[in-house]
């Protein structure tokens, strides 16, 4: 039976619960009044639930479908204005345990070639890193107790908080290994961590066993329950997400927000992030198998419609998807994505051999972190590498509180502009450069002056050498 309170996954996550929606969706799908109805509700830009947005995902009236964009707009530029926050994932090992068909890093292929980063070379991945102009990191590690224990993530992430090079340094490391214990995720609090990171894959259990046939990640529910745990162990802000394309997108959608709807009711604070990954080609993969893939446009109306949804998460959107679906993704509500990404295991340091494919899935956008900045300055983003609300301990329920009243872009604005300012001084070519000073004196002139004459300040502490302001 269906309890958002519930710790239990099969309570929280519930299969009729789901089925019904489902249900209760198509038969609504062209209730114009029902829908104008749910479309004011969000207005108030405080969510809607699974039901309400399934209905809307399921709506196929050409003009109602434009409200739905329209508003998801609307909401995305009333929370986060146009600032785009920036990240790479640094891949620290491929080894493990776990039998996931979709995953290459699967224990039973002998295609791919395994590779764990000793502490040197991921000092020397860092490096890269910052020489690129990165603040933020999501490192990402296959599951073994052997190879990847605890010990070798904490160790790790020390490792990259002590790694700096000239103004370079990583300022916020979010993490995304597997499901772990109360006790583990207070010492990944304890080591500083950002975000913990961890995709459901599929909400479907049916699908879930079957995708996941050995290993400690077949568990279900053990999997599922994982942020509750996390979030017992200390950790503020989560990210959950789907890989789109396992099982069908109406059900992944649904339980996506299920169990959003589920942290709020039961830790009082929902996901900080959610991430919205397709199936993509890798090595000892066959695509092929999996025949739940939606297409362009559908992707784009499900992101919409989380974004109404839960207003006030954090939508991702990483190198796996082309520059036109993220312009299009960023317009109706993905308000981070990775530039410059490689997602083999030690690749920004050394470039791989094609015999040596450590890579745990296809990049189809393959321009620099450079090139990304230019490009979302041309498209009138303020592209940011902000970590002060980490720093500052406005995370959790302090974070989205001030999300939830309006009254985060008093901070994040002004921090956006000061970490554009530091990448434009840094690690900009002289084209990123000239847009990105043009976007930042445009956009110092909007902001309120309660905050201006001090932005503007920080911005001259910048210019003369000094780094690392915030709100």
């Amino acid at each position: 039976m269906y309890n958002p309170k519930s710790t239990n996954a099969n309570e929280f996550i519930d299969n009729e619960e789901i089925l019904k929606t489902l249900e209760y969706a198509k038969e609504h799908k062209n209730d114009r009044e029902l829908i104008e109805k749910i479309l004011k509700k969000a207005e108030n830009v405080k969510g809607i639930d699974h039901r309400e947005a399934s209905v809307l995902l399921e709506c196929e009236e050409d003009d109602l479908n434009e409200k739905i964009y329209d508003l998801a707009k609307k909401i995305k530029l009333q929370l986060y204005g146009n600032r785009i926050v920036m990240f790479a994932p640094l891949y620290l090992s491929n080894y493990c345990v776990n039998g996931c068909t979709y995953c290459p890093y699967h224990h039973g292929n002998k295609e791919i070639h395994r590779k764990k980063l000793t502490q040197e070379e991921i000092r020397q991945e860092v490096i890269a890193l910052e020489n690129l102009g990165h603040k933020r990191l999501a490192i990402e590690s296959g599951e073994d107790p052997i190879n990847n224990p605890l010990e070798y993530i904490l160790e790790s992430i020390k490792t990259i908080y002590a790694t700096k090079t000239k103004n370079g340094e990583i300022r916020r490391v979010n993490v995304n290994i597997a499901a772990t214990t109360v006790e583990n995720y207070a010492k990944l609090k304890e080591a500083g961590i950002g975000t913990y990171i961890l995709f459901q894959e599929t909400y479907n259990k049916e699908a879930y066993k079957r995708l996941h046939p050995t290993g400690p990640k077949s568990n279900y529910e053990y999997h599922t329950e994982a942020m509750d745990r996390a979030m017992d162990g200390g950790i503020d802000d989560v990210g959950i997400g789907v890989l789109f394309g396992l099982s069908t997108y109406k059900y992944e959608f649904a339980g996506l927000l299920m169990h959003a709807e589920h942290l709020e009711a039961s830790k009082g604070v929902g996901p900080h992030t959610i991430s919205v990954p397709r199936v993509r080609p890798a090595e000892g993969i066959n695509i092929a198998e999996f025949t739940n893939g939606i297409k362009d446009e559908l992707f784009e109306k499900i992101i919409a419609c989380l974004r109404i949804a839960v207003p006030y998460t954090g939508i991702i959107m990483s190198t796996r998807e082309s520059a036109k679906t993220r312009k299009r993704a960023l317009e109706v509500g993905v308000s981070q994505i990775s530039g410059g990404s490689r997602t083999s295991v030690g690749g920004y340091a050394e470039e791989e051999t094609e015999d040596e494919n450590s890579a745990q899935f296809e990049v189809v956008d393959r321009r620099s972190l450079d090139e990304v900045i230019n490009w979302l300055l041309k498209l009138g983003y303020i592209p940011s590498f902000c970590t002060a609300c980490y720093r500052k301990g406005r995370t959790g329920d302090r974070f989205m509180q001030l999300v939830k009243h309006g009254k985060i872009s008093h901070c994040c604005t002004p921090n956006a502009l000061l970490t554009l300012k530091e990448y434009v001084l840094d690690y900009a070519s002289e084209d990123t450069k000239e847009k990105g000073e043009n976007l930042i004196s445009k956009e110092v002139e909007k902001l309120p002056k309660e905050i201006q004459g001090k932005t503007i300040e920080y911005l001259d502490e910048i210019n003369k050498g000094k780094r690392d302001f915030r709100f």
